[in-house]
């Protein structure tokens, strides 16, 4: 990062515009020279532009800029640099600078899918995003969300706990983070993923910056999963953020009383993609399902067979389990367990729990 850098980005122009400079000049020194010192109008360095980039030349503001960067030990990388994510590369739109903590390199290798969902989520919408991400981990297939309450929060956190990769793409400067709750889970993401944004340090999470941020997360992403969505959810906003730069958007089916599924629902209606099971992600990216190829069949017990037997395709609570097998709780709690260590079951939140690589 430079002064030059610095410069460009704050300069009031349009990506596109600043992408065609880009590539008429080749690099920010020579957009600077030409605006400040060479005031010969063309078709593409005209008065109104070259105005707008003297105007951002105001080193009290860059080196005002340059401290927040350096005291919050955040970095920064341009769109010509290899670093960039080449997902984002192909967009006239994209941001000349991301500013990003953690391993941001990750997102250049591999898969990325986008889970994105309500901020008021059901408890269906947990469990659902909790067993789609866990395939994604258990697939080595990076996780890309907005670290927003709800759904966002949940997909990041399953990665977390599964030791895989996951980024969250902020509406708001790094050193801003938004909401203030996500503190703890900020600092998680960091020990093995990436926060990224696209705007300064000290932006506060002003409403028209997530549409904005919404266009990072599909443009990152070779799929967009939409868990819930209400009426005016923001995940519609990135669904058709997606559907916008070409990628795929599929959709988890909601109950069509729900608020939470009324956009959702009308997604489908509308064309996108239904999540039925989970191979249905893997037949969209073109690749296996490893987890599924390395199923081994398992010996269970007597005791493990009677409460694997009770638990199927939806959800059960403990309590139920406990009532249906008779079994001491103690023992109870031991096999369910033994099941899950051996990927016979899934443990959902509220102590419920369901069938594993049957469910979805």
């Amino acid at each position: 990062m430079n002064d030059y850098e610095l410069w460009f980005n704050m300069s009031n122009l349009s990506y596109c515009v600043k992408r065609r400079l880009l590539d008429e000049f080749k690099n920010v020194e020579e957009i600077w020279y030409k605006s400040i010192y060479n005031n010969e109008e063309s078709d593409l360095l005209n008065n109104k532009i070259i105005s707008a980039l003297k105007k951002a030349w105001d080193t009290n503001k860059i080196n005002l800029v340059k401290d927040k960067i350096k005291n919050n030990l955040i970095n920064t990388v341009v769109i010509t640099d290899d670093l960039y994510p080449q997902s984002l590369k192909v967009y006239e739109d994209s941001p000349y600078m991301l500013f990003y903590k953690g391993n941001i390199q990750k997102l250049n290798k591999g898969y990325s899918v986008a889970i994105v969902g309500s901020r008021s989520c059901t408890s269906y919408g947990v469990n659902v995003t909790n067993l789609i991400s866990k395939s994604l981990c258990d697939n080595n297939i990076n996780i890309v969300s907005g670290m927003a309450r709800g759904i966002d929060s949940v997909a990041h956190l399953k990665c977390i706990n599964e030791n895989s990769y996951t980024c969250a793409v902020l509406g708001s400067g790094l050193d801003v983070i938004y909401p203030k709750e996500n503190s703890k889970l900020y600092d998680r993401i960091l020990e093995n993923g990436c926060i990224i944004s696209q705007f300064a340090p000290g932006t506060k999470p002003y409403s028209y910056n997530f549409p904005i941020r919404n266009r990072i997360i599909s443009g990152l992403s070779n799929l967009i999963i939409v868990v819930e969505g209400g009426k005016k959810s923001g995940s519609l906003i990135t669904a058709g953020a997606a559907l916008e730069q070409g990628k795929d958007v599929m959709v988890i089916p909601g109950n069509i009383f729900s608020p939470q599924s009324i956009g959702t629902n009308k997604l489908i209606k509308d064309g996108a993609y239904v999540f039925t099971e989970i191979n249905d992600i893997y037949d969209i990216l073109n690749i296996e399902n490893h987890k599924e190829e390395n199923i081994k069949k398992v010996i269970m017990s007597g005791i493990e067979r009677n409460v694997y037997k009770y638990i199927g395709n939806e959800p059960i609570h403990f309590d139920d389990i406990l009532k249906l097998t008779k079994v001491d709780i103690n023992k109870l709690y031991e096999t369910l367990l033994k099941l899950q260590l051996s990927d016979e079951i899934i443990s959902l939140s509220s102590n419920y729990y369901v069938r594993n690589n049957k469910v979805i």
